[in-house]
């Protein structure tokens, strides 16, 4: 394990209308505000993207299992931010539900909003951390 420790930077909430792509808004967001490093949580509708669900397997470098977020459904999530050589890099692991289907997984693309969703930033300052790609999984993956 390594680790660093920092302290709480700037506290930011959020709104994201219905319709709108909330992982692309949030990565503009964070390029915009300068927030480097920081922890989200995400509470209320969604109603549209594509989500990781594990890994096929066990070998390296792993190959994803996709499944699709149809239809309106209630989130809860939470991520992080760091940053690559390219700016933000978003990583929001979520579970979605309509009833009784429930989706669990990494939300990487064409995420939209239904109705409402809210979120709550808490920068981290004081630390040098990003995201760099890793050779063995093909991943971009958190370096300290």
């Amino acid at each position: 394990m390594k680790y660093q420790a920092g302290r709480t930077g700037r506290v930011f909430v959020a709104s994201f209308d219905d319709g709108e792509d909330f992982l692309q808004s949030l990565a503009g967001f964070s390029r915009e505000q300068e927030i480097r490093s920081a922890v989200f949580f995400l509470v209320g509708g969604v109603k549209g993207g594509r989500i990781v669900l594990g890994p096929k397997g066990d070998e390296m470098p792993p190959e994803p299992v996709w499944g699709e977020i149809s239809g309106n459904s209630e989130l809860v999530g939470t991520g992080t931010i760091f940053w690559d050589e390219n700016g933000p890099k978003i990583h929001l692991h979520m579970a979605a539900g309509r009833g009784e289907s429930v989706k669990v997984g990494c939300l990487r693309e064409n995420s939209r909003t239904f109705l409402v969703l809210e979120a709550v930033i808490f920068e981290i300052a004081g630390i040098d951390a990003g995201r760099q790609v890793d050779p063995a999984s093909g991943l971009a993956l958190l370096r300290l």
